[in-house]
């Protein structure tokens, strides 16, 4: 046993991205309240760059300090999973597996097909979506879903790269907007820059959802309280977090930590999203 009796959790990503955006605070939230149940705890330790996460996982090792970590958002030439197997700490992996470590999934691909059958439902043929980085592999994992559902369905599918900020999302969606051809249907990879984006869309006077369907991935208090209300992906953060802890409390206990699936996100339809112009 450690000496705190603590899972950790680091995230490599800016903090001012951390207190805007409502998924990881829902997903601590979930592991938490599971721990908690067992008498321990997370510590959350929040970095920039991946090598000062695998710094951070030495430091733990070196002092005992954690009984296991989960490990978040898996990336292209990933060196985190190599080094937690060196250093032998326990590991869960929440989103895209890594090795044999026991692994708590997502369907991305299905949520992406959900998402993409509802703007062809409603006549949309050119959509686009403003992702996270492309170097996560669940970033890959949705764009792949997203060209596939969208070529199967003859819908034009175009993709930019955000970076989940309230900055990106704006000024992607003005990008958008300003083409020639601009998409009919703009999907976000978070909730945070689909409000950005919907107000960006309100001052180049652009009315949504008349001339604009918008619709974000995540589902949260953002994408309820804006007007018009977002129609969003929702995903059980809260249970996603949860299913993580329970995989890790068996690893910690020696039992068998088989991979576990989330229910896939399901689509929550608001006030965002309506026929396409040229559907009426």
């Amino acid at each position: 046993m450690s000496i705190a009796d603590a899972v950790g959790l680091v995230l490599a990503r800016p903090s001012r991205l951390l207190g805007a955006e409502p998924f990881f605070m829902e997903f601590i939230a979930g592991i938490e309240e599971r721990l908690a149940e067992h008498d321990r705890s997370v510590l959350l330790h929040v970095v920039t760059t991946h090598e000062q996460e695998v710094a951070a996982y030495r430091r733990w090792a070196a002092h005992r300090t954690v009984d296991a970590v989960v490990l978040v958002n898996r990336a292209v030439h990933d060196t985190r999973p190599a080094a937690l197997r060196e250093l032998g700490i326990p590991v869960v992996v929440a989103g895209e597996p890594a090795g044999d470590a026991p692994t708590v999934r997502t369907n991305d691909e299905g949520a992406v097909h959900q998402a993409v059958s509802h703007l062809d439902d409603l006549g949309h043929r050119r959509i686009a979506r403003i992702s996270g980085p492309n170097t996560l592999l669940h970033t890959r994992t949705r764009t792949r879903a997203l060209l596939q559902a969208a070529g199967a369905a003859g819908i034009e599918a175009i993709v930019e790269e955000g970076d989940y900020s309230e900055e990106s999302g704006a000024k992607l969606t003005e990008m958008l907007l300003n083409r020639p051809d601009p998409p009919t249907a703009i999907v976000y990879d978070n909730d945070l820059m689909a409000v950005a984006g919907l107000n960006a869309a309100k001052e180049l006077g652009v009315r949504v959802p008349h001339e604009l369907s918008l619709m974000a991935w995540d589902d949260s208090s953002l994408s309820r309280l804006t007007s018009p209300a977002l129609t969003a992906m929702s995903l059980d953060v809260h249970l996603f977090g949860q299913m993580v802890a329970d995989s890790t409390l068996d690893l910690i206990a020696g039992a068998p930590a088989a991979d576990r699936w989330c229910p896939t996100a399901t689509l929550v339809t608001r006030e965002t999203s309506a026929p396409a112009l040229t559907a009426r």
